[in-house]
């Protein structure tokens, strides 16, 4: 145990490592799996060719921005004492482990489609298999490179800060180290929402033109070998389902750690690690939920083509949810002193597990909510599909109504975790909350991408010509697959409220400021102004997709007039022309969303210093994130599960469903319609709505990276602390040197 008390700090990293070696063992064995004929190992290529083709693309754009950034950040890291230039350093590791991140889904994923393809002509057994495991792949990298990276780095820079002033440790070291660290998450939040918005509209832009031309025009199935767009659409999913996910979690990821690590500082902790046991834990509870996915994902399995796939997802992933909630239980009795204070609100170790419960409980419960909406057979998809009956107008009614109705239940969760979490622990159980809801993110993203795995093998099954029964299990992984990645967006979300709160509670503290007046009437103005940034920020989502897919129709329409022989499998479509479409215009059209959630709270807080007498900046800045927090919040659950609920209602219509005594099936009339609805969700559920919450992150992050160059103090956090348990004032020095008897100094004072 006095081993571990030494050590705990490179244990987290050692963690990281651990999901790491996992993954590349996963990974090595769905490369080994049969990749099935030549015909179809060319098509798999095309779709790989395609997606590194956009991953370049984008990178190369985006290479520019991080340089420019990191120049702007150096700069910036020399103007206040409790920064340093190494935050530039810090947002290049961010920014280029993130895309890391995207890369390695990416890679496995293009890898494991046509393999789950070839598995499901054995049994769905093997096909789940292959195709989860592909998965487990994508999420074990994304969350062992963050535990790897936060946890490194962390230590690195501390001991870079402690050495710096000859070992005289004053509490500056631990706020510069977390500033810094501040760097680590901007840089992976800036990536996640160009990578999401940049994907997000690729793969709707090809799918939107597959699915009007191919399948209501034409009249060919989806995924048809002679729909031009179809290879852009099975990119699509790659880049923008898998890659953008991947980089999607981990920016989460990263922020909600940073959040209670920041606010972590501030706790008055006399426990055996000097006073950081608070700063350490969020960090190490995440490096135990990797762990206890790993055990989880072993536990996804089904018996035979009739087994339950939605239910094997379901055990492991309450499995990892039960472990990580016991191990927390231990972790937090044996890191945490039994007293602890925050901002004047003293609570206990006891008080900290319960509210890391209620994070895993917020994400259980919206994950079951939005499953609900989003199923198959469920109530809210079986009313889209009867409306779908009268018709194209009737169906967008009732996605419409679904969505907005959708807000509710997740909502009075979220603000039922909140309220419940600060009852217990303060702001800090808040954001503990967001850190236990997170832990499992390798599990949810693992669940998350089997199912665009799933969706490419039915792709390159039906552009093979496989067998009837292929397809039939690959559609039924993919139906599966189409709620998971539902229900992966609403635990995304609900993550991004608790950690935005979290976030927002730590630029409260470094900028200086005790409240946030709505009575004034400039932070009121800014309310209103952050409310209305995510629906500009949807708007142009949403109106790229539309113009990207204009042009995607309108050269799928020209290859079938022009390309004689298409439709009799005589003549080839020119796949590479499409690509090439949702390529530029993905890229083009990623630039001006992305800079507003970077601009805006820099103009923001910098604009309005000094303007008005009795209204500071960081207020006006601070009344802008609480808009932008509750606005995006819930038009990213309403945008997530209406598309969700038209995308099952299409398939419902795919397998066959009975409305007033009729069996109604591919092709109907109503079909027809559901297809349109299923099309104007497309964008809602793979492009704005899913950016939702990086742009609330990503807005916070920037405020609290800015504000020690607004703060009203100078650039400080409050340099005191009122401890009311003794009723006398702690000064950082005091506060992190606070010990027992049998306690060990700061963990600074060993490196």
């Amino acid at each position: 145990m006095e081993f571990l008390q030494q050590n705990l700090i490179y244990l987290i990293p050692a963690l990281g490592v651990v999901g790491i070696v996992v993954m590349i063992v996963k990974s090595a064995w769905v490369t080994r799996q049969d990749a099935g004929d030549e015909n179809m190992r060319s098509l798999a290529g095309h779709i790989a060719e395609g997606a590194m083709a956009f991953l370049r693309a984008e990178w190369k754009v985006l290479s520019y921005f991080v340089i420019i950034a990191a120049l702007l950040l150096a700069w910036s890291g020399t103007l206040v004492e409790t920064s340093s230039w190494v935050i530039a350093v810090s947002f290049v590791i961010g920014a280029v482990t993130s895309a890391f991140a995207g890369y390695i889904g990416m890679n496995i994923a293009t890898k494991a489609n046509v393999r789950t393809t070839q598995a499901a002509r054995t049994s769905l057994t093997k096909a789940l298999k292959v195709s989860f495991t592909g998965g487990t792949v994508m999420g074990l990298g994304v969350a062992g490179l963050a535990v790897l990276g936060m946890g490194t780095l962390f230590i690195i820079f501390y001991q870079a800060f402690v050495v710096s002033t000859g070992g005289n440790v004053n509490g500056l070291e631990m706020e510069k180290a977390l500033e810094v660290l501040a760097g680590f998450s901007l840089g992976a939040e800036s990536i996640a929402l160009f990578a999401r918005v940049g994907g997000g509209i690729y793969t709707k832009a090809a799918d939107v033109g597959a699915d009007l031309v191919g399948k209501v025009e034409a009249g060919i199935p989806e995924d048809d070998v002679r729909n031009p767009a179809t290879i852009a659409d099975n990119v699509g999913d790659n880049v923008g389902d898998v890659a953008g996910m991947g980089a999607d979690l981990f920016g989460s990821y990263v922020a909600t750690i940073l959040a209670t690590m920041v606010l972590g500082r501030e706790i008055i902790s006399a426990d055996q690690f000097g006073g950081i046991a608070p700063i350490l834990l969020p960090i190490l509870i995440a490096g135990l939920g990797l762990i206890f996915s790993i055990l989880g994902a072993a536990l996804v399995r089904v018996n035979n083509d009739q087994g339950d796939v939605q239910q094997a997802l379901n055990l492991g992933n309450w499995s990892s949810i039960i472990f990580t909630a016991i191990a927390s239980y231990f972790v937090v009795g044996w890191l945490l002193p039994d007293q602890l204070e925050l901002r004047g609100v003293s609570f206990t170790s006891l008080d900290v597990f319960f509210a890391i419960i209620v994070g895993l409980v917020v994400g259980a419960l919206m994950s079951i909510v939005t499953e609900h909406y989003t199923a198959m057979g469920k109530r809210p998809v079986s009313s889209i599909v009867r409306q779908s009956s009268t018709g194209h107008a009737t169906n967008i009614i009732g996605g419409l109504s679904i969505g907005m109705e959708s807000t509710m239940i997740p909502t009075i969760i979220l603000a039922a975790g909140i309220i419940s979490s600060y009852a217990f622990a303060g702001l800090y159980g808040v954001a503990i909350a967001a850190a236990g809801m997170m832990a499992t993110t390798a599990m949810q993203l693992a669940i998350d991408a089997f199912g665009p795995i799933a969706d490419n093998a039915g792709g390159i099954a039906e552009m093979s010509g496989l067998p009837k029964e292929v397809r039939e299990r690959t559609d039924k992984l993919d139906a599966v697959g189409n709620t998971t990645a539902a229900t992966g967006k609403g635990f995304a979300i609900a993550s991004a409220a608790l950690t935005a709160l979290a976030l927002f509670a730590a630029f409260v503290g470094i900028s200086g400021i005790d409240a946030i007046n709505i009575y004034k009437a400039p932070v009121l103005g800014a309310l209103f102004v952050g409310a209305m940034i995510p629906f500009i920020f949807s708007s142009l989502a949403i109106a790229a997709v539309g113009r990207a897919a204009m042009a995607m129709v309108e050269e799928v329409r020209r290859q079938f007039r022009e390309i004689p022989g298409i439709m009799e499998y005589k003549a080839k479509p020119e796949y590479d022309k499409c690509v090439a479409i949702s390529t530029k215009a993905s890229i083009r059209e990623m630039i001006l969303p992305g800079a507003i959630a970077l601009v805006v709270p820099i103009l923001v807080g910098f604009g309005f210093q000094n303007v008005f007498e009795d209204t500071s900046s960081p207020e006006i800045l601070g009344g802008l994130l609480a808009g932008v927090t509750v606005s995006g919040v819930l038009l990213g659950m309403f945008q997530n599960n209406a598309g969700g609920a038209w995308d099952n209602a299409k398939k419902s219509f795919e397998a066959g469903v009975e409305i007033n005594g009729t069996m109604e099936f591919k092709g109907s009339d109503a079909h027809k319609a559901s297809v349109t609805g299923d099309t104007v969700g497309d964008p809602f559920k793979d492009t704005s709505g899913p950016s939702m919450n990086i742009l609330i992150k990503l807005m916070s992050i920037v405020s609290l990276i800015i504000a020690p160059h607004i703060s009203v103090n100078g650039g400080h956090s409050a340099d005191v602390r009122v401890n009311t348990s003794s009723e006398k004032v702690i000064s950082h020095v005091e506060t992190e040197k606070a010990t027992t008897d049998n306690t060990v100094v700061l963990p600074a004072t060993r490196f």
